[in-house]
């Protein structure tokens, strides 16, 4: 018998969710079945979707929603080997038993000196997300002008990279000095604190007089409409975020620039990584490419213990990581 620590949610979020609404539990594991595997988490994402879903398809009591990679160490599935490593949606979780139709290999070409944390990274989902954005739903091309809100995030730093790797422009908007000097490592060709500015209009002005030909949205809010705003005619956006609304009790409203999105003929369309799953053993191949090259870079923020789950779960939405945040069990 294994013995496997879990947080659940105690209550629903009221807001911003506090140290109350998680509780550490113990269960027992039985021993894998024929088919089944045992797995130990590794690392743990930490991601903002987790707190949305925990609003909306969660109920209280249940195990908290999340992604890790985990060592298989007890295996009766060919498939998966003792001592094998996978990705798995199966939440915050130390041990857990699989019957492996939700689990998803670590590929083959992984490399020993890259970090297996990147699978919940730049070389996993957030990587996907940033290049199905800039491909599949913005249709970015070369010498293209490109803005990116929460720039030094786990998405928004991979769509940066790639956009300069297609040899465009890009303005990104953080929301710390030293995030902002992150972005300018990345190549970024201007980033600002949007924090800080007298004016997020004039910032976004300064840094591309021109205009925007695409926007990838992250944070969504009012700061959107000042964005769309500084579109160029027949720009486009994506949108895969919204965080800035993630805790508030009452939904936002507007305002929502209808007319210069008619005015100016904008393309806005919402999209999630999974549309594409047909795509990911090719596209995450390119992304571990691209990484073993170094074209793109890899911040992470690790949090060590599992202990610490809930901590760093709410300073990921405090804004408190640079890159993507990780717990390292």
């Amino acid at each position: 018998m294994v013995q496997a620590k879990t947080w659940i949610l105690t209550k629903h979020f009221d807001g911003f969710p506090k140290g109350s609404n998680f509780e550490l539990n113990v269960e027992e594991l039985s021993e894998p079945k024929d088919g089944e595997v045992l797995l130990e988490a590794i690392f743990l994402s930490v991601d903002p979707y987790m707190r949305l879903f925990s609003s909306f398809r969660m109920k209280e009591g249940d195990v908290m929603v999340g992604t890790q990679v985990a060592k298989v160490i007890q295996s009766k599935n060919p498939a998966f080997p003792l001592g094998s490593h996978v990705v798995t949606p199966c939440g915050w979780r130390t041990h857990s038993l699989s019957d492996c139709t939700n689990l998803i290999p670590i590929i083959p070409e992984w490399p020993q000196d890259i970090s297996l944390s990147l699978a919940l990274g730049t070389i996993g989902m957030p990587g996907l997300t940033a290049l199905y954005g800039i491909e599949e739903v913005l249709g970015l091309k070369a010498g293209e002008t490109l803005l990116v809100n929460a720039a030094a995030g786990a998405v928004g730093s991979v769509v940066g990279q790639i956009a300069k790797i297609m040899g465009c422009k890009v303005v990104g908007s953080a929301g710390s000095d030293a995030k902002v000097a992150f972005l300018k490592e990345l190549g970024f060709d201007q980033a600002f604190n949007y924090k800080t500015v007298t004016s997020l209009e004039e910032a976004l002005r300064s840094a591309s007089p021109e205009g925007y030909d695409c926007y990838f949205e992250n944070v969504g809010g009012p700061s959107s409409s000042v964005a769309i705003q500084q579109m160029k005619d027949f720009g486009r956006i994506a949108v895969c975020g919204s965080i800035s609304t993630y805790n508030d009790t009452t939904p936002q409203t507007g305002p929502y620039p209808h007319m210069t999105m008619i005015m100016k003929q904008l393309k806005m369309e919402g999209f999630m990584q999974s549309r594409w799953a047909h795509k990911h053993p090719e596209s995450l191949k390119r992304l571990l490419g691209w990484v073993k090259e170094g074209k793109l870079q890899c911040r992470e923020h690790i949090t060590k213990g599992f202990e610490n789950m809930p901590a760093a779960f709410m300073g990921m939405l405090k804004g408190d990581n640079i890159g993507k945040a990780i717990v390292a069990v």
